[in-house]
């Protein structure tokens, strides 16, 4: 797909960079079936062809290699025999290095997973995904197969989920051959009127000057927006006919454009892009990028720039079906290897459908972690939680 096209070639500018990774990490307290747990992360590999794909050139195309072997390696970690603040360091240790070890897109499995255990009823179990094959609707779809997987397993029964109608790469197969010439002019005259003259690069007052080669090296920053003025924020889109999404995208452009003291202010932002009901149940790199571009001038109310970031995002998603990729190729804006094209901001409201995991006889919960990779200047992820709504910063730490 374009999207894979992209992160393929990302790879080859940068060689073993982990910064496409999707890393977790999962605590599971009870009683524990290794084999079940095995044998669910096999099927889930046996089901989607997307995560035993890997990707070569042949006469100077790349190309989807899809293996037949699903046996997915299953490395157990013993840190039973460690006292209890020893096990948390090294926990957090090995998470960490786990986010960090680089995907080879040529060989590797486009899934890893590790087991670390601490005693007879806890484990860590360490799960990393590489972004060409996954986002985040996937990781949904995942929990849900390995929730129904492992309990039919535990209990001696065959897998309940019925087969997959199609699979990746006939999705890849199809966006190459529906964008033609005429969608693609449709699409792209939006774009090219809607991006015209647009700055090359949002200047933040940063801590650092600008490496002359972008680097993805990052952290993060994590706080809560309370459940009162989340019910406020809620309350006061539904009387502006607007969504959570757009609210939080004027509030977030209005901090921008004073921080930076542009009006023109451009923010890159992910879209499912699942069109069809046949790809909803698939794992892959499906997710679109949106350039949505504001312009605040001086004398506007908020409620006035709050029209305009809605429109700009309605007129966006009717012309979601251009892959970024192709938007960046045919604009063909300057190009720099200090900053990433057309934004360096991304806005993210993570709101995809996602299962609870359940695994018979187990609690869990996921531990944070940090990969310590920034894909962008900045970037504010915004997340729907019961105690009102979870915010993270993740920034790129060579300039903040």
């Amino acid at each position: 797909s374009f999207a894979q096209q992209r992160l393929w070639f990302l790879a080859q500018l940068e060689p073993g960079n982990p910064f496409y990774n999707i890393p977790g990490a999962i605590r599971l307290q009870g009683q524990l079936n290794q084999q079940a747990l095995h044998d669910s992360l096999n099927e889930i590999l046996r089901r989607h062809e997307v995560l035993r794909t890997n990707f070569q050139t042949v006469a100077g195309q790349v190309i989807q290699v899809i293996s037949s072997v699903t046996l997915i390696s299953f490395p157990i970690i013993d840190l039973s025999e460690l006292t209890g603040e020893e096990q948390e360091a090294l926990v957090k240790q090995l998470a960490q290095t786990e986010a960090q070890q680089p995907f080879n897109l040529e060989t590797d499995r486009m899934i890893r997973a590790k087991l670390l255990r601490l005693d007879q009823h806890e484990h860590v179990l360490l799960l990393t995904f590489h972004h060409i094959a996954s986002d985040g609707w996937s990781i949904g779809v995942f929990v849900s197969e390995l929730s129904a997987l492992y309990c039919a397993f535990c209990n001696g029964q065959i897998s309940p989920l019925a087969e997959l109608p199609i699979q990746y790469a006939d999705f890849a197969a199809w966006q190459t051959q529906w964008l033609t010439a005429d969608v693609l002019d449709s699409q792209l005259a939006y774009w090219q009127n809607q991006l015209q003259g647009v700055p090359a690069v949002l200047e933040l007052p940063t801590d650092y000057p600008r490496p002359a080669i972008q680097t993805f090296r990052g952290a993060n920053y994590t706080f809560q927006i309370s459940p009162q003025l989340t019910v406020a924020l809620q309350n006061f889109s539904q009387q502006q006919g607007c969504t959570l999404f757009m609210t939080m995208l004027a509030a977030f452009n209005t901090l921008l454009s004073r921080y930076s003291g542009s009006e023109d202010i451009v923010v890159g932002s992910p879209i499912a892009n699942r069109n069809h009901a046949q790809i909803e149940e698939l794992i892959g790199f499906f997710v679109n990028t949106l350039v949505l571009r504001t312009k605040l001038e001086s004398n506007l109310t908020f409620e006035q720039l709050l029209t305009q970031v809605r429109e700009v995002a309605l007129e966006a998603y009717a012309h979601q079906d251009l892959p970024f990729e192709l938007l960046v190729e045919k604009l063909q804006p300057q190009r720099s290897l200090s900053h990433t094209p057309l934004f360096q901001v991304m806005f993210v409201l993570q709101n995809a459908p996602h299962s609870e995991l359940e695994l018979q006889g187990l609690d869990w919960n996921v531990l944070e972690s940090d990969s310590s990779t920034a894909k962008f200047d900045l970037t504010l992820f915004v997340e729907e939680v019961n105690s009102g709504l979870k915010a993270t910063f993740e920034y790129n730490t060579d300039l903040f």
